[in-house]
């Protein structure tokens, strides 16, 4: 090859104006990173390179991941680094209560990598960092996302909904005819199956999924996933844009404007979930503590309406 030849350079999309973003420079971003580090703790927020970071974290708020920093996936939308995870911190969970403690959580969402390395797939992890928080945080609400749990998911779900989260959250991520280059490692049937699972043992607990969209799936597909989600009782609905992180990752075949994110939500409504958020910088975990005090003031008037109804 001639010296002077240059090998083209990967295109890089150029994002709509509705979806850009300032970089996070606040000292409240400073302070959590801080934080996060002296815990020895990972946040989703960093490993996935989240849009909504600057803001969450100026508001203390923000989404720790446990079970460290590695993946033993390699899904083609995460940007978090896939690879043979350490074992598992034993103070992680303390680790978690005191990051709630100082910066006065009143809502907390919990997340993880998957760990397939593990015989419960991390799930008592899960469960030992839910009873730290409820034994010294006993004021903050607990959301969890966690992994589909692969071949191990029903003594894992079991486990953790005897330690009652108040959100059970699981992504199904996109449409099912995606899963074999978007998400390889899941299967759509079992992620449904377990969401199904945790409001079958606790009807109590909120469940809540979402899915990505412009990654090249169709309206009525879209329109099947909420009839799926429904049909497994799931309370809550999330959607927003899929960003591509970097140039190996799943190329975004359309960026869906806020009119359209806007009727997918007009019809997810008109199904029946308690709660809808649906824009193109909707996260699993943005706006996460409003949105569960919506969703329960949500079921407590559907129960009213319900309650009058039978009088």
């Amino acid at each position: 090859m001639n010296e002077m030849t240059q090998l083209p350079r990967p295109e890089r999309q150029r994002k709509p104006d509705w979806i850009r973003v300032k970089a996070p420079t606040s000292k409240m971003v400073a302070e959590t990173r801080a934080l996060m580090r002296a815990k020895n703790l990972a946040t989703v927020c960093e490993e996935a390179a989240c849009p909504n970071m600057g803001e969450c974290w100026s508001k203390k708020h923000a989404t720790v991941m446990i079970l460290g920093d590695t993946c033993t996936r390699a899904c083609a939308f995460c940007n978090v680094k896939t690879g043979m995870p350490r074992a598992l911190d034993p103070m992680e969970p303390q680790h978690v209560a005191d990051v709630a403690i100082q910066m006065g959580l009143e809502h907390i969402v919990i997340t993880s990598v998957d760990r397939d390395d593990l015989p419960d797939g991390g799930a008592e992890q899960f469960v030992k960092v839910i009873r730290a928080l409820r034994d010294q945080a006993p004021n903050t609400t607990i959301e969890i996302l966690t992994p589909d749990f692969r071949n191990k998911h029903e003594r894992a779900i079991e486990m953790i909904v005897d330690a009652r989260p108040d959100v059970f959250n699981h992504n199904l991520e996109t449409v099912p005819r995606n899963y074999p280059t978007i998400r390889p490692g899941a299967r759509y049937y079992a992620s449904l199956r377990l969401l199904e699972t945790v409001k079958k043992l606790d009807p109590s607990i909120f469940t809540k999924s979402g899915i990505m969209l412009g990654l090249g799936e169709e309206r009525l597909e879209v329109h099947q996933v909420m009839d799926d989600m429904r049909s497994a009782d799931i309370d809550f609905l999330t959607m927003g844009q899929y960003l591509q992180p970097t140039p190996k990752h799943a190329k975004v075949q359309e960026f869906v404007t806020p009119q359209g994110f806007d009727a997918y939500a007009a019809v997810a409504r008109a199904k029946g979930f308690l709660m809808v958020a649906s824009s193109p910088l909707t996260r699993s975990s943005y706006h996460a503590g409003d949105d569960f005090a919506k969703m329960k003031a949500a079921r407590e008037e559907k129960l009213a309406r319900a309650g009058k109804l039978k009088g």
